[in-house]
């Protein structure tokens, strides 16, 4: 490949080839679910066509086949993220449910009165099954303040660990501010205190070299959606020795080593986490969407994000007006803003009518928006195969949708 991944990869995603009201589409709705390769669409159709049967204790072929394909995607997670071995690689549904895994499984371990630290930045699924484990089992939540740059403030980080700290689940990346939090530093405070530490990587896993041996995570989760591969399958990473302690999040087939009505036995790692038939189709092609990655080279996609971010942000700065949330240095390619006191709803329904795709809303951050006292702000988020044409685009469209606000 060239120096310009996005783009020479471009031709693996049809859907940009589409045109919305006329206009050709530049889609910039990234954080929220990346578009899909043909190479991963193609894995799901050959699972259907040739490999489809269900996974595990299946002694015919296609079963053989399909349980193999499974477990080289856990094997290829696995090493993706650096994980020790793939029995502490559980497939979920998303990120959203692995995060409920954890809050409902681990959650059963801690008594009232524990504490569980959350920030201000917080994506909705990284609050409320928190939340709920309180009014189930009365933790109490306390919540770190952000920066008017929209960096976590650490120092009052540090002052709420108290020796009732259990649990510190952070994410990894703001999916709002763009922030990439100091994770390692987290994670170490966390275990200086004797609590586990839960990464949420929705908003990593697809732009940052992510190890989790490295960081020394306790618990780290991500979704397929987020990193080019199909929707409806999530990753939850955990220490060993803290899944083999937590109750099971669910029961059901797979699950189980044996079953009576007098009392039942649950499977090994990972399988005790993996209730029914698991998505081995969608499974199998986040293989692809991994190999995809790889391909290209995380380095190199971060580096060509970073320089539409940088190139973006300089030109939406030129626009009288213009207020952009979250400033924090080296953050991800992420823009969340406003054009002086307009609406969000109504800069993104302009935008696309001009065939810009961008997210408007809360963004499932409320609380966040509280803190930067707004309700909502439109998001452009860049990713592999964003090019700086289609930056030069939004810029001249948000110019237009400025002009035609007054």
């Amino acid at each position: 490949m060239s120096n310009n991944p996005g783009f020479d990869c471009r031709k693996d995603f049809p859907i940009l080839e589409r045109k919305i009201h006329g206009k050709e589409l530049i889609y910039l709705d990234n954080a929220a679910s990346t578009q899909t390769p043909r190479q991963v669409v193609d894995t799901i159709g050959a699972m259907y066509f040739t490999h489809k049967a269900n996974v595990h204790r299946g002694v015919h072929t296609l079963s053989m086949e399909a349980t193999g394909l499974q477990e080289a995607a856990r094997a290829k997670v696995a090493d993706f993220i650096g994980s020790p071995t793939t029995e502490q690689i559980i497939f979920t549904r998303g990120t959203t449910e692995a995060i409920n895994l954890v809050a409902s499984s681990y959650g059963e371990l801690l008594n009232e009165g524990d504490e569980v630290i959350l920030t201000q930045m917080e994506h909705h699924a990284n609050i409320v099954p928190w939340q709920l484990l309180s009014q189930r089992r009365g933790i109490v939540i306390k919540v770190v303040p952000i920066t008017a740059n929209g960096q976590l403030d650490m120092d009052a980080f540090k002052s709420l660990f108290s020796p009732r700290t259990k649990v510190v689940s952070v994410c990894h990346v703001s999916n709002v501010l763009g922030t990439i939090n100091p994770i390692k530093e987290i994670i170490d405070m966390a275990h200086r205190h004797g609590a586990v530490a839960v990464i949420d990587g929705a908003q990593a896993i697809a732009h940052i070299k992510v190890d989790v041996k490295a960081l020394d995570a306790d618990f780290y989760l991500f979704s397929s959606h987020k990193m080019y591969g199909p929707c409806g399958v999530g990753v939850l990473y955990g220490r060993k020795e803290l899944l083999e302690k937590m109750p099971p999040y669910q029961g059901g087939g797979e699950m189980i080593s044996h079953v009576s009505f007098e009392r039942t036995t649950y499977a090994d790692l990972p399988y005790k986490f993996e209730a029914g038939t698991p998505d081995y189709v969608d499974i199998a092609a986040l293989t692809t969407a991994i190999d995809y990655i790889s391909g290209i080279g995380l380095d190199r996609i971060a580096q060509h994000e970073h320089d539409l971010l940088q190139y973006t942000t300089e030109k939406m700065l030129q626009i009288p007006g213009m207020r952009i949330f979250g400033t924090a240095p080296g953050k991800s390619a992420v823009i969340s803003f406003l054009i002086g006191n307009e609406h969000h709803y109504d800069i993104g329904l302009l935008l696309d009518k001009l065939g810009i795709a961008v997210r408007t809303g809360h963004h499932c951050a409320q609380p966040l928006m509280q803190a930067l006292g707004i309700e909502g702000t439109v998001r452009a988020s860049m990713a592999v195969y964003n090019t700086r044409e289609e930056c030069d685009n939004f810029i001249a469209a948000l110019n237009r949708v400025a002009s035609m606000l007054g």
